[in-house]
This record gives C-alpha cells, structure tokens and sequence, in this order.
C-alpha cells in the first residue's frame, strides 16, 4: 500500500513499512516489538505542532497524514466489499426444537476417536442425535 502504481518507490517507503509492522501489537506477546524492546510506544501521528525550520519534514509529515487517509479509506471500502461479497452467499441459521434430530459431522474427528483405520473410509456424518436437555449432551 505504501509504493505508487508501477511500484517502482518501495525502496523509499521500507522504513516506513518497518515502523508499522514494529508498531503492530503481536498476538502473541500482546505487544509490539517497540513495546517488548524499549519498554515504551513511539510518539504517534504527523501532526505538526509548531511551525518548523525543515520543509522537507512537514512535507513528509503532510505527505504521511495524507497517505493514511487513503490506507484507512481503502481498508474500509475492502471490509464493505468483504461484507457484501459473504453476505452474498450466507443463509439464516436454521433454528432447532427439543427433540430435532440432527447429524453430526465427522469433518473434525480423529481417526482414533472414531475407531476407524483411515480416515479416508469413515463415514461424513453419525447420527441422528437428539439432544438432551436434562443431561447437556447430544443422545442417539
């Protein structure tokens, strides 16, 4: 997102791709790398405090604001076109009564709890099961 059409600039804007990927919180340290390494976050935003002496600064700094106004217009046109395009092909939930019978799939099962040699012949459903109320679980 941050090189132009023919992409010919994204030696320019690797720096700037590094400090968002080290500004990412990560899921499994539930910090950012800057976080982890230097006990703080960087100072964030582009907004110029006061008039400066460098013009090549405010220039990237406007130059910055500018280009995460697009990044964050494109993300939400993409997040709309994702809903619009699931939506598409999603169907209401069926909704089940005490005592509906269902089969279950054994998409997710191992070989082992299914008792089977291969996984390759077990059957794709088991069933029908009814579910129980009293005792919380699915009963044949």
């Amino acid at each position: 997102m941050y090189v132009n059409h023919r992409q010919n600039n994204w030696s320019e804007w690797l720096a700037m791709a590094e400090f968002a990927f080290n500004n990412k919180v990560h899921t499994a340290t539930k910090m950012s790398p800057f976080k982890v390494n230097y006990g703080r976050e960087p100072r964030m935003g582009f907004d110029i405090r006061k008039k400066g002496k460098n013009e090549k600064a405010e220039e990237f700094a406007r130059e910055m604001k500018e280009r995460h106004k697009e990044a964050r217009a494109a993300l939400v046109r993409s997040q709309k076109e994702m809903k619009r395009q699931t939506d598409r092909s999603r169907k209401e939930a069926e909704e089940y009564r005490v005592g509906d019978k269902v089969l279950i799939s054994t998409k997710d099962f191992s070989v082992e709890l299914m008792k089977r040699a291969t996984k390759k012949l077990t059957e794709k459903f088991i069933g029908p099961y009814c579910y129980d109320l009293k005792l919380k679980v699915f009963k044949q």
